[in-house]
């Protein structure tokens, strides 16, 4: 299983590729460009904004220039010290999850993003999505994330002003991994726990609705009433809508 694991998210973060190159190929050379382009899992460590392709590791955000696609060119490094996990891109601002923080950078300039601020929370793994003005930060203990941490949480942080990130609500998970939002639903993936669907019309205080239990869940895309879900075998697809259900579409297998 714990070679799976990565395989499955990789496995998302394709998807969440493909969905980018897609959004990118249905753009008219004359339609304006859109600040973020595609969607991809919280888990990933790569996303694309226009022209420009952000990679992170573990201790550093790269910047490359994607214009001529056939020729990246890398446009700087910035080192962030270590721990550095995740990427989201959201508006102007890129979001990086770190063992010990989310980093929020501002991204007008694409090719020269500038640290805004750090919000730092207990050393844990720490994917984060956003919408509007809230992020939502999932905190994992464990041997290879929280060592001797108690507990596990779903942060709340308003984001109003990038500058200052404040905490607004804190709340007990199991085992969180991936999460991701769309509308008035946060779905927040429970490992082989499960998957929550919450409801945050109240964005500062996510309620949970419904928790499958029987749904082993990793990472999760969400967007058009649409999930697509690393699970314990491959990647499923789901169709959601308002009574907070969901159905079973299909299921790409990993082996």
């Amino acid at each position: 299983m714990k070679k799976l694991i990565p395989l499955l998210f990789l496995g998302l973060a394709v998807i969440g590729l493909m969905l980018i190159l897609n959004a990118c190929s249905a753009d008219s050379s004359d339609s304006a460009p859109s600040p973020q382009t595609g969607a991809g899992g919280s888990m990933a460590r790569f996303a694309i904004t226009d022209n420009t392709l952000y990679i992170v590791s573990k201790q550093s955000l790269e910047v490359y220039d994607i214009h001529d696609g056939g020729n990246p060119v890398k446009a700087v490094t910035q080192n962030l010290g270590v721990g550095i996990e995740t990427i989201f891109p959201y508006q102007k601002n890129l979001f990086v999850g770190a063992m010990d923080g989310m980093y929020i950078y501002d991204n007008s300039n694409p090719k020269a993003p500038e640290l805004l601020s750090k919000y730092t929370h207990a050393l844990s793994c720490d994917p984060v999505v956003v919408q509007g003005q809230y992020a939502y930060v999932t905190l994992r203990a464990g041997v290879n994330c929280r060592p001797g941490g108690s507990f596990s949480s779903l942060d709340v942080v308003d984001i109003g002003d990038p500058a200052r990130p404040q905490m607004v609500g804190s709340q007990r998970m199991e085992s969180p991994y991936g999460l991701g939002v769309s509308g008035n639903k946060l779905f927040v993936c429970e490992g082989d726990k499960g998957l929550r669907v919450m409801d945050i019309t109240d964005p500062k205080l996510p309620v949970q609705k419904q928790f499958f239990q029987q749904i082993p869940a990793y990472d999760v895309i969400a967007r058009n009433n649409h999930l697509i879900v690393t699970g314990k075998e491959g990647l499923y697809q789901y169709k959601y809508d308002t009574s907070d259900s969901l159905e079973y579409l299909s299921k790409i297998p990993v082996l």
